[in-house]
């Protein structure tokens, strides 16, 4: 079997994946039982304001985190992969972001996409200084339910674990526009149920 190549190619401010060939995204492969615990699945996007596709993935620590374990706090769902260049260029920018903000409100889980897993994430963690979790999308199941066919790529989920936000490309996550998306979402009224 072949080695997967990919790299990113930038159209308009937006990374791409693409494979060896230069023909569509790649695509990831597709696994019949996966640590997502959502099966074979289907590329698919998530609409805006409709509950966000809960999951359950492993952290650097191998332990299982879950989505909806988040409830209550407002979630930045990050989609993304050590070899990916924006990537990289906007993780001190989301370390700023996570800091500002107390972690009852404002939770970032950064999703890797990479096939190796913690042995290339847990020393870019430390490589980059970054505090949030990091968690691992290895077969790209959850990243394939959540329509994220571009790195990086973020996702908003608000309190309610309501979608609210689909964001494309890196961004400059410490920008005062960027603390005021996020401020907006973690100063709306908290609905504890």
């Amino acid at each position: 079997m072949g080695q997967i190549c990919r790299s990113i190619v930038l159209v308009m401010g937006i990374a791409v994946l693409s494979g060896c060939d230069g023909g569509d995204p790649v695509s990831p492969p597709s696994a019949s039982a996966n640590e997502s615990g959502l099966g074979r699945v289907q590329p698919v996007t998530v609409a805006i304001g409709e509950p966000a596709p809960t999951f359950r993935l492993r952290d650097l620590g191998g332990n299982a985190v879950s989505l909806e374990s988040y409830r209550g706090t407002v979630v930045m769902v990050n989609f993304w992969a050590t070899w990916c260049g924006p990537c990289r260029v906007e993780m001190p920018a989301m370390e700023s972001l996570y800091r500002t903000f107390a972690r009852r409100d404002f939770e970032i889980l950064a999703v890797s996409t990479d096939p190796q897993g913690a042995a290339v994430t847990k020393p870019f963690r430390q490589e980059m200084g970054l505090s949030f979790p990091i968690l691992h999308d290895a077969d790209y199941q959850v990243g394939l339910i959540y329509g994220a066919r571009s790195l990086p790529m973020t996702f908003i989920v608000d309190r309610q674990g309501i979608l609210r936000q689909r964001i494309f490309g890196a961004r400059d996550w410490a920008s005062p526009e960027a603390v005021r998306l996020i401020r907006n979402f973690v100063g709306e009224t908290r609905h504890d149920g």
